[in-house]
């Protein structure tokens, strides 16, 4: 098995909204913000060689939103989905799977492409896309909470084209990753676990955006059961501690990878790498 970090480009939200009941003036200090209250966030995917099989973990914001959409969160950065898998060796034909954490725009865009004619089509022609029972049928029927970050051009046309699966009716089979379901960010997220070169790796998604979230109160406002989070995290924690595990994250503009430590009470990162440094 061999493990990649494919970068698909950078993009701002605002720093309130990512930080929740947290005071500027508290999570500022991690993470200051530009004049309008923005932050930049990295859409760090995961790719995943194994078995004969080439695994993309979610797909970035993708390239076929209105100029509008964008403007609301600047995506910029001179790396894409498609060069990061292409400095790899592989091109999009390659890939034979993709496992999408949850139906967030800034996670599943790039699952679908829009040709010159405006027509929807799966980015991934070759693959099979992996969700969860559950959550799918939660994006197709949205709260009002989320109903913006669920955009069904992003993941309607995978199903009308026959390439979805969901890994809570049968197995991704293969032996070295398996999934946390979470439920506070939204829905059953998936949450991939790997053992990787005699490591376990958790791919955080948004249960744990980047270090910058690692106190416990620092939960999202766009989590729709932020108490439900913290005790998702609180469980992460214990085990990250207690097994040494590596927790991979797909927000940080900065940090890859870290473990975990507790100091005074307080669960704080240990080592920060890249992932290509395991």
């Amino acid at each position: 098995m061999q493990l990649h970090a494919i970068e698909t480009g950078l993009f701002k939200l605002d720093g309130g909204a990512m930080f929740g009941v947290v005071p500027k003036s508290i999570w500022s200090r991690s993470l200051p913000p530009d004049k309008n209250n923005l932050c930049t966030w990295a859409m760090r995917c995961l790719l995943i060689e194994a078995n004969n099989r080439l695994i993309l973990v979610d797909t970035g914001l993708g390239d076929k939103q209105s100029e509008k959409f964008f403007s609301y969160v600047e995506p910029h950065g001179d790396d894409s989905l498609f060069s990061s898998i292409e400095a790899k060796g592989y091109s999009p034909d390659d890939i034979t799977d993709v496992i999408l954490t949850h139906l967030h725009f800034d996670h599943v865009g790039g699952a679908v492409s829009k040709d010159k004619n405006g027509k929807y089509y799966p980015t991934f022609k070759n693959a099979v896309y992996w969700s969860h029972s559950s959550h799918w049928q939660w994006a197709m029927e949205p709260n009002a909470r989320e109903k913006a970050s669920f955009l069904k051009e992003n993941f309607e046309p995978l199903m009308s084209n026959d390439q979805v699966k969901f890994i809570d009716e049968q197995p991704l089979e293969v032996p070295e990753i398996d999934f946390i379901i979470a439920n506070g960010h939204t829905e059953s997220q998936i949450i991939p676990k790997i053992e990787y070169k005699g490591h376990t790796l958790i791919y955080c998604a948004d249960l744990m955006p980047s270090v910058h979230h690692l106190p416990l109160p620092y939960v999202m406002a766009y989590d729709v059961r932020p108490l439900i989070t913290l005790k998702e995290r609180e469980h992460l924690y214990a085990q990250a501690l207690e097994k040494s595990w590596v927790l991979m994250f797909e927000h940080d503009a900065t940090n890859e990878c870290c473990t975990l430590t507790e100091q005074n009470g307080r669960v704080k990162a240990d080592q920060l790498f890249k992932l290509s440094e395991i």
